[in-house]
């Protein structure tokens, strides 16, 4: 794995938050979309540099204001890739001795 060289950066549009408002009686999607920023070669994930993919978060019903959800978030995870490795995603990626880096983004419930 190149992993002499840390992964780089991505960008998440939104950038700090997730808010799904009320009502909660139905099911919501949100869509986040996710640009590996950096111009590492090779490509961190499997992004290749500035690619980018939209990723849909859904929050099924429930009954706000009875569940705790003050720890809800998306966490994002992102690591390089071994070099010359398929453009396909590998869990074993992420279980060696090279760095991962996360980024969580909050949910926020709007009543």
């Amino acid at each position: 794995m190149a992993q002499s060289v840390p992964p780089g950066d991505i960008a998440t549009q939104p950038g700090t938050k997730i808010v799904f408002n009320a009502p909660y009686d139905d099911k919501h999607t949100y869509h986040i979309k996710v640009t590996n920023s950096s111009a590492l070669d090779p490509a961190a994930g499997v992004l290749d540099p500035k690619e980018n993919a939209l990723i849909a978060v859904s929050c099924d019903a429930f009954a706000y204001g009875q569940e705790d959800t003050n720890n809800d978030r998306v966490t994002i995870e992102w690591t390089n890739t071994p070099d010359g490795a398929a453009k396909q995603f590998r869990r074993e990626w992420f279980q060696g001795d090279g760095m991962v880096r996360r980024k969580n983004l909050p949910i926020e419930y709007n009543p």
